[in-house]
């Protein structure tokens, strides 16, 4: 198993009601959220990455349609995922 999977399967039992629940919101968000900061690593050493940055923005655009969605739903739930995360809102 590769170090990927490692981190989705953990963020799956984590967020998700099972390990192969990954289509939940809080995992969608959870996992947008893994692959945001892995970005910012990327940025951190391709400043003139435009192209990649474009594909940041529409994750983190993503992410906040998947947390008015949430949000709309269900507010604990909603409370949970943004302190698990650190997300600022």
């Amino acid at each position: 198993m590769s170090k990927k999977n490692i981190k989705h399967s953990k963020i799956f039992l984590k967020f998700g009601k099972s390990i192969n629940d990954s289509g939940s919101a809080e995992v969608q968000i959870a996992l947008i959220t893994f692959r945001i900061k892995t970005l910012k690593i990327h940025f951190d050493i391709n400043k003139k990455d435009h192209g990649s940055k474009r594909g940041l923005l529409c994750m983190v655009s993503k992410r906040r349609k998947l947390l008015n969605y949430l949000k709309k739903k269900s507010l604990s739930r909603y409370k949970y995922v943004i302190k698990k995360l650190s997300i600022r809102r």
